[in-house]
């Protein structure tokens, strides 16, 4: 039965919720970021200064993420190679992960949602490029991003959120659905709540936002083609599901953004598998007991795509 909707702002819950601020590395590379005439000189120094961030950026860059045929050894190389806007963007998602709470919630599983994320992170980036936009490490980072109010939201709204994952698994129904209807938000506008909160780029917070909703960005003219790639990530199976729920609907969505490419499926998940074993060792993370390939040929034998 659908549960009575319930006047629990969410600008409540995000403060009760008193998230610490971004590290300070994370804060200067954002102020830098004000000014175009800023370039790899002056974001490397804050980076130097950092010799956690450091190690993960060159890990992050000589991973065969990018596939340089040789070794990058310094930040600057690293700024000049890759750019200085996916070094920023690696930089804030690595600040982000450190700050999201394990909410010791039932069996909920902090690294599954993490593994989720990375999935559909390099698969948005993939299709991205695929089809040719600008900004596809933008879409990686809010692929990454896009759940990230989650675990918050099960730390502060225990019961509700008990109840949300049971009616999920039962009805069949996306999370957002069901928080829209009891709470008149979701977590896709906590997440983009938060990383308005952090004074991260707009561009995430919109991308984040409208990752529920595939079905509106296809439909207007022109449809929204980057926050819609994010949003057929979304779609994308959980590590804990035994089910692909949304199979048909990622299929129709692929079809409207990327016909060509969509006639490839089979070939753009694999290469989605392959782009998660070579990123999840920098993120600490185990391959998902189910590949995308695995996904693919359980479904295609009960249905086409």
């Amino acid at each position: 039965m659908p549960e009575q909707a319930q006047q629990i702002s969410l600008e409540q819950v995000l403060a009760s919720a008193q998230l610490p601020a971004l590290p300070q590395t994370a804060i200067r590379l954002l102020e830098l970021s004000q000014d175009a005439s800023n370039g790899p000189a002056e974001y490397a120094k804050p980076i130097e200064a950092d010799p956690g961030l450091m190690g993960q950026i060159l890990r992050f860059v000589n991973s065969s993420y990018f596939g340089f045929s040789r070794e990058i050894a310094s930040i600057k190389q690293a700024l000049a190679l890759v750019g200085v806007r996916t070094i920023k963007n690696f930089a804030l998602w690595s600040a982000v992960f450190s700050l999201v709470p394990d909410p010791k919630f039932g069996p909920f599983d902090l690294k599954k949602l993490w593994q989720d994320s990375l999935r559909r992170a390099v698969f948005a980036r993939l299709l991205g490029r695929k089809i040719k936009l600008l900004n596809a490490e933008d879409l990686f980072a809010a692929a990454l991003l896009q759940d990230m109010a989650i675990p918050l939201l099960l730390k502060e709204l225990p019961k509700q959120y008990e109840s949300l994952l049971e009616r999920r698994d039962v009805e069949k129904l996306r999370l957002s659905q069901l928080e829209q209807g009891l709470f008149g938000w979701d977590h896709a506008q906590a997440a983009a709540a938060l990383v308005r909160n952090w004074r991260l780029p707009e561009e995430f917070a919109v991308l984040i936002e409208r990752h529920p909703n595939l079905n509106e960005l296809l439909s207007v003219s022109p449809p929204i083609v980057d926050a819609a790639c994010v949003a057929l990530a979304a779609l994308l199976p959980s590590c804990q599901d035994d089910h692909w729920s949304d199979w048909n609907e990622f299929c129709n969505g692929l079809q409207q953004i990327a016909p060509s490419t969509h006639e490839q499926i089979q070939a753009l998940l694999a290469e989605s598998d392959a782009s998660f074993e070579e990123f999840a060792p920098i993120m600490k993370l185990a391959l998902p007991s189910k590949s995308l390939q695995d996904w693919f040929k359980q479904q295609s034998t009960a249905s086409s795509c």
